[in-house]
């Protein structure tokens, strides 16, 4: 952009600025929902309470297929980004 341009476009500077912040806000928060470790965690976390004898064995293959769909949906959504 040239001088003339910058001047010209003064009064919208706030608007990029809102823009641009929000854009920082998504990607922090797509950076958060689709990390992995927390899910894995979680995975190994169920895995505990069923050897310790805390849910039984339908429980754990209930929960166990909502945490692998959501590691599915993890990957093809950074998949899709590269």
């Amino acid at each position: 952009m040239g001088l003339f341009t910058q001047i010209l476009t003064l009064p919208l500077a706030p608007v990029r600025g809102v823009g641009w912040v929000m854009e920082r806000v998504l990607e922090a928060a797509e950076d958060e929902y689709y990390d992995p470790a927390p899910v894995q965690a979680e995975l190994a976390a169920l895995e505990q309470r069923l050897l310790a004898g805390e849910i039984d064995e339908e429980t754990f293959d209930r929960q166990e297929d909502e945490l692998l769909d959501r590691l599915e949906e993890i990957r093809n959504f950074r998949g899709q980004q590269s």
